[in-house]
């Protein structure tokens, strides 16, 4: 089977989280990603943790994770011949991915209309915190401030400690994933019409449609109807500390029997201030305590085993190491292990849905200006004498 995206060439000019994911995506379906870094290589190099705890630029684990797959090339656009050679390979690309402030973009001379002038096919894919026009759009901006702008931000933590940010790099994440949704359209679009287009991909944009119908609620009240509940929507919709990590339970009406019984309490069944789904509303906080004492003492993996044989809606929340041993991801093929000539093997998740066993491929992160020379001579048709003043030019002062 040939991968989907087998044949298309991508130039990523992506840097931290956002741009590189959906480059990860492109590689791991099957087109060519070249990353072209900067001298010195992508800032997510810098970012940790590393192997051994030594900084290192080619050990970092967000950089390895993000860019599996990938070939770099490592180019200075500040200067006309890094320019000239990238706008070479351009010319035989499909699709550019950027996530630099469109004003950034301007001042290196790689506007849309320049690559269009190169290549009419050729799609542009711009992901930034704000898009590209607007009062906002040229403004600096990281993840924190695309929660926060985005909206994500509000509707979550709890009313009395106000809103709390979303763990990891969600938004920048949300972006790459509308960025490579969005791109893969605009190539069919080029396909079908021998045009490419600018994508224009706002990650607070990215935001809004996922914020819990918040928009609507606001629209026909005037106001945001739901609360800020933190870690309890109820007592009986909520996460419980347990002796070996946490637990959730989620019980609607008909799993109320099966749940007492799961947690060997059936006396709550005949209990009238938990007889019904009102009644327990009514006495929330007697509820919360009693589940609170009952979850301190149990496992989370026994606990989820006896829940399920009995049809009770009780899970428990995965950490790095249960979705590692997870039996499901395992037995799905989700895990793989990766070899790294600097960072030697790490364990990667899968694709993030599945296209046949040869859907996927699966790769390690470049080291940094590994492919230079490759692609510069094969793709940009430039000779060794040019590679070589590149080259020169663009390393590190």
């Amino acid at each position: 089977m040939v991968q989907p995206l087998a044949g298309l060439r991508v130039l990523e000019l992506g840097t931290f989280v956002s741009a590189p994911f959906c480059g990860k995506l492109f590689a791991g379906y099957g087109a060519e990603v070249i990353k072209i870094e900067p001298p010195g290589g992508d800032i997510a190099r810098a970012h940790g943790p590393f192997k051994d705890g030594v900084p290192n630029a080619e050990t970092s684990a967000l950089f390895l994770y993000l860019n599996t797959g990938k070939k770099s090339v490592e180019l200075d656009l500040r200067t006309p011949a890094g320019r000239d050679a990238f706008m070479r390979l351009a010319a035989n690309a499909d699709v550019v991915l950027d996530n630099f402030r469109p004003a950034d973009l301007r001042a290196l001379g790689i506007t849309y209309a320049a690559l269009k002038a190169v290549n009419p096919r050729l799609t542009l894919v711009s992901i930034t915190t704000f898009g590209q026009d607007g009062p906002y759009s040229d403004f600096r901006s990281n993840n924190l401030v695309a929660f926060a702008m985005g909206g994500q931000m509000f509707i979550t933590g709890t009313q009395e400690g106000g809103p709390v940010k979303n763990g990891g790099y969600q938004a920048d994440y949300q972006g790459g994933l509308n960025g490579f949704s969005a791109a893969t359209l605009a190539v069919l679009a080029a396909e079908r019409d021998g045009e490419g287009q600018h994508v224009d991909v706002s990650v607070q944009q990215c935001m809004a449609p996922i914020l819990e119908a918040g928009i609507p609620y606001y629209s026909y009240l005037g106001r945001w109807a739901p609360f800020r509940r933190g870690n309890h929507m109820a007592s009986y919709i909520g996460i419980y500390p347990c002796a070996d990590g946490h637990i959730g339970v989620h019980v609607m009406p008909r799993n109320w029997k099966p749940f007492t019984e799961a947690i060997e309490r059936p006396d709550m069944f005949d209990d009238p201030r938990y007889a019904t789904g009102a009644t327990r509303t009514a006495n929330n906080d007697e509820l919360m305590g009693e589940l609170y004492a009952w979850a301190a003492g149990v496992n989370k993996r026994e606990i989820y085993a006896r829940a399920g044989s009995m049809r009770a809606p009780i899970a428990f929340v995965h950490n790095m190491r249960d979705i590692l041993e997870s039996p499901q991801n395992i037995a799905r093929g989700n895990l793989t292990r990766i070899d790294h000539p600097v960072a030697g093997q790490a364990t990667y998740f899968g694709p993030p849905w599945w296209m046949g066993p040869d859907g996927w491929s699966v790769g390690r992160a470049p080291l940094l200006g590994e492919h230079t020379t490759d692609v510069l001579r094969d793709l940009a048709g430039m000779s060794m004498v040019e590679v070589g003043r590149l080259t020169r030019e663009a390393a590190p002062v």
